[in-house]
């Protein structure tokens, strides 16, 4: 690379697509075998911690693959920078995937594959709405039928494919809300521009 094209690519960066920091669920521990066994009940414990209608065994289960499976995306993305880093070198067409929305995707799919009875996943979004802020996404684990704000976060991406986990109301670096919601806001605002084209005010 050379000093000349360096500007560019930190443009890029900026601009890439989803931003975050370290947070709840990632601090570092001993050993990767037993870090990731501890991790896992952690994780399990806060699952089932949302309601008395959650097997332990479907929270223990999701809590699995939510840790251990990030680990494996991690190295399919060929994944050997910082996020926002990443980012850049997947929009350059240098890496093949790892952005947000690769890893909300392949989570879902990946814990939607246990059939879950008593929890559910959902298409988190944050900032869709924001003009200085980069829109991103994360898989949501809750009780099925219960709305997505009573879940839990699972976000592998802030922390390059250490899954970072909170409850989506204590997730301070962000505002989550359903896909569903934001796709419809903006079908709904296409349709407005479309209408004020078709029938100006003057």
């Amino acid at each position: 690379m050379t000093l000349r094209a360096l500007p560019l690519v930190l443009s890029l960066a900026v601009l890439a697509g989803c931003a975050g920091l370290r947070g709840a669920g990632t601090a570092p521990a001993a050993g990767q075998a037993a870090g990731e066994a501890q991790r896992i009940a952690q994780l399990s414990a806060v699952i089932v911690a949302l309601g008395t209608e959650v097997d332990a065994d479907e929270a223990r289960r999701a809590a699995e693959v939510a840790v251990r499976y990030p680990l494996q995306l991690a190295a399919q993305y060929q994944l050997t920078t910082p996020p926002l880093w990443h980012n850049t070198l997947v929009n350059l067409g240098v890496k093949p995937r790892g952005l947000c929305v690769h890893w909300t995707r392949d989570m879902l799919i990946r814990l939607r594959e246990l059939r879950l009875s008593t929890l559910t996943t959902h298409w988190g979004v944050a900032n869709a709405e924001a003009v200085f802020r980069i829109e991103h996404s994360t898989a949501i684990i809750g009780i099925r039928g219960e709305p997505m704000e009573s879940g839990v976060v699972l976000d592998p991406w802030r922390d390059s494919g250490r899954l970072f986990w909170s409850k989506v109301g204590d997730d301070t670096r962000y505002r989550w809300r359903p896909l569903a919601e934001v796709q419809a806001e903006r079908r709904r605002k296409q349709t407005e521009v479309a209408e004020s084209r078709a029938y100006p005010t003057r």
